[in-house]
């Protein structure tokens, strides 16, 4: 693979994996919209990886605190902030990883990799989030996360298994439905990527672990260096901006894109 379509396609994951754009809807469509070569799972799961890195990287304080509250967690105590955050991200974790083992086992992951599926989902999740983003108060912040808030953002994310429904615009629709302010509805969202992208990694991992060679390998590690550094400028940006602009611009990007590919799939 040419290290122009490895900077391609580590850019489009890195700038799209955080903004509520759908980064796999972008990766699919490349191929099919270009003539290039679909990059394998090789490549997905190195972009991913940076990706997994950047946020981890920007939210460290809440990920450290995560991590060492996980003891506690799993002896039951929850009262510390730490235990509490990693028991939340834990169960708002389990829908999607359900969903998507049956989707594996069943192929319909497979069959949903389409112009028509990612065009209808960029569509209609778009005006979604529109709807959730200028109806909802924002009314709670970010240490207010309850468990019945990470179950309900749970079941939502698993939604994102839908090719070009975007696992970030989800959450964050579902936190901003909750009545989440739109820069803590981004934070819970990204903070809920971190055990999704790890498991769905993980999961990816396994799967092509057999058959990595060392110019693969090559490959992986320069897309997931500029997925890393993409994924943590657009985060940062994205964070910055959600201070005075609303969603709104994501999803009038989602409406143009997702008529756009309609008319491909119709005609």
């Amino acid at each position: 693979m040419t290290f122009t379509h490895l900077l391609i396609l580590a850019l489009i994951q890195g700038v799209t994996e955080f903004l509520p754009i759908s980064s796999s809807g972008h990766l699919i469509l490349l191929p099919s919209l270009t003539g290039l070569q679909d990059q394998g799972q090789v490549i997905d799961v190195a972009v991913h990886v940076g990706t997994l890195f950047a946020v981890i990287l920007y939210f460290w304080r809440d990920v450290r605190e995560g991590i060492l509250g996980i003891p506690a967690m799993l002896r039951g105590r929850l009262d510390a902030p730490g235990a509490r955050l990693a028991f939340l991200l834990l169960i708002a974790t389990v829908p999607v990883i359900v969903a998507g083992l049956i989707l594996k086992i069943t192929g319909l992951s497979d069959m949903m990799r389409s112009t028509a599926v990612i065009g209808w989902s960029m569509l209609v999740f778009g005006l979604v989030l529109y709807w959730a983003d200028t109806r909802s108060p924002e009314a709670k912040e970010a240490p207010d996360w309850n468990t019945a808030d990470a179950i309900k953002m749970g079941l939502w994310q698993a939604l994102a298994l839908i090719p070009g429904t975007s696992r970030s615009g989800i959450t964050i629709t579902a936190a901003r439905q909750l009545g989440y302010a739109r820069s803590d509805a981004a934070k819970l969202a990204m903070l809920m990527s971190i055990p999704t992208i790890i498991a769905s990694g993980a999961l990816l991992g396994l799967e092509v672990a057999s058959t990595a060679n060392a110019a693969a390998a090559r490959d992986g590690a320069i897309a997931a260096l500029f997925a890393f550094i993409a994924a943590l400028a657009a985060l940062a940006l994205m964070m910055r901006l959600l201070r005075s602009v609303s969603f709104t611009p994501y999803v009038i990007y989602r409406v143009i894109l997702g008529l756009f590919l309609l008319w491909i799939a119709y005609t």
